[in-house]
This record gives structure tokens, C-alpha cells and sequence, in this order.
């Protein structure tokens, strides 16, 4: 069945991992889109039911959408929800990914760098009770499934590396999953997979939460991005989990123990 959103739909659904998440160290990673927003909105008032903590940081990348205005708006938004962002210079500019023909991955990859300069043993402190919270939502996982089907199965381009394809679908295979465990202790938690990016807009107008209103100017170069708006045209929403069971069955989804022994670094730098 598709999940029909709301809060208390999804806390039952993701119940187990919330309780989970009381006495860890919370980082919920934030963008001020309208995912992360929603993010966001759903882990604060489970926050407060479940009885734990989490701390919001975001990396403020590409750097044309974090005017000062747009900064101070998000947060009296959130100050007023007793909600602290901690907001990251990423140190380099749009021009770094201005003249890349895909900037939506070299965007991501600026800041997963980041993310694994920041998450050092001193700042995190044990890492077998540190989570990291992340946006992806059902809309993604989908694009996934497509951009693996036209690149890898269906394409006749041999530009294109069996080893990149391979590694690009490995990378974005485990945001299938709403919960990794990883050998190390740390654990990545995906709360929204399994939400239609119509249920998160129709939260967004419900709550009136406020998103970045700067759009991205490499948004039309985003594969991503051109197969949401098919998508929105249509009036598409897809199932979880028809889509885990296609994506078993006819993609050969890794399983979850194939991330769970990779080396910390090698994960947050590579593929998360």
C-alpha cells in the first residue's frame, strides 16, 4: 500500500527506528528545500514523543541560494520551533560545478567531502551511537531506478564505463533503504523514502513551512529534475514497496549487508 502522509502515519511506520534514535547523536542534515523542510518538521515533533535529541546542519552549497535574507528567514522560522541550524561555509564557489554537464552529482560530491572533513572523531565523539538523517524521498529513489534502467540496461553508449555505471548504481542503491546499520556503530536513517513529493508538498502548504526561495540555476540541467516535473505532469505517486520489490527482483538491488562493513570514510566520501 502507498503511505498515506501525515504524522502519525509515518511515525507508525517508522516507530521502531525513532525509538531507537533516544540516548544517539542526531544529525539531520539540512538544505532549506522542501524535503529536508519536511525532514525536519516530522524528526522535531518525534524528537519530542520518542524522547530524543538531534542537532540540523547545513552546508551551504550552491552558494547563490544562501543569501543572507533567505538564511534569516529560515531561521526565525525555526528559532521560534526551538530549532538551532548550524549553517557551513563549503569553501569554493558555483564556479566549481558551473561547466559540469551533470552538476547536480558534482554539487553532491562537493558536499559529501564536506561531510566527511566534518565528521571527525572529536566532533562526533562514539560512533556507535551517532545516526545521520538524510532527505532522499520516494520521488528519488524512483529517478534512481529509471536513470539505472536508461543509462546501464537499455543504453548502447560505451562512453559511458561499465565501472562508473557500476559504481553510480551501487551509490545510489542503499537510499532504497530507510535504515543502515553500518559496522562501524554509526547508522543512516532515510525518513522519507517512502513519501510521494506530492504528500511532502501538500505538508509544506498545510504547516506553512518556508523553503529556500532562491531556485537553483543548474535545476534544468538536473536529470532528476526534468523526470520530477514528468512526474508532476502526469499526476504520478508510486508504492514503496512495489518499488523495493521491482528494484530486487529486476535490478538486482544490493542487500543491505553489502554497505554495512564499508569503511567510514570511504563511505561518506564516495557514496552516501
Amino acid at each position: 500500500m502507498s503511505m498515506e502522509l501525515g504524522f502519525d502515519s509515518w511515525k507508525e511506520d517508522n516507530k521502531s527506528i525513532l525509538e531507537s534514535l533516544a540516548g544517539r547523536r542526531n544529525l539531520l542534515l539540512f538544505s532549506g528545500g522542501k524535503d529536508s523542510s519536511i525532514a525536519l518538521h516530522l524528526i522535531l515533533k518525534a524528537g519530542i514523543e520518542f524522547g530524543f535529541d538531534f542537532e540540523v546542519h547545513a552546508a551551504m552549497f550552491p552558494v547563490h541560494r544562501y543569501v543572507d535574507e533567505e538564511i534569516k528567514r529560515l531561521e526565525s522560522y525555526w528559532n521560534k520551533r526551538s530549532i538551532k541550524i548550524s549553517w557551513h561555509d563549503v569553501g569554493v564557489t558555483d564556479d566549481a560545478i558551473k561547466n559540469d554537464p551533470d552538476p547536480c552529482i558534482a554539487c553532491r560530491a562537493i558536499r559529501k567531502k564536506m561531510l566527511k572533513t566534518g565528521l571527525t572523531t572529536d566532533m562526533v565523539g562514539e560512533w556507535d551511537r551517532f545516526t545521520i538523517i538524510a532527505s532522499y524521498s520516494l520521488w528519488d529513489i524512483v529517478s534512481y531506478s529509471i536513470e539505472h534502467l536508461l543509462n546501464d540496461i537499455y543504453s548502447s553508449d560505451k562512453d559511458i564505463l561499465a565501472d562508473d555505471k557500476k559504481n553510480r548504481f551501487f551509490e545510489t542503491a542503499q537510499r532504497f533503504y530507510p535504515l543502515l546499520k553500518m559496522n562501524e556503530g554509526y547508522s543512516v536513517f532515510r525518513p522519507l523514502i517512502k513519501l510521494n513529493d506530492s504528500d511532502i508538498r501538500k505538508m509544506l502548504d498545510q504547516e506553512g513551512i518556508p523553503t529556500l526561495s532562491v531556485p537553483c540555476k543548474f535545476s534544468n540541467l538536473r536529470p532528476k529534475r526534468l523526470l520530477e516535473n514528468y512526474y508532476k505532469t502526469l499526476g504520478l505517486s508510486f508504492d514503496y514497496d512495489q518499488l523495493l520489490e521491482f528494484a530486487k527482483k529486476s535490478l538486482n538491488l544490493p542487500d543491505l549487508s553489502s554497505y554495512a562493513s564499508i569503511n567510514k570514510a570511504e563511505y561518506l566520501q564516495n557514496i552516501f
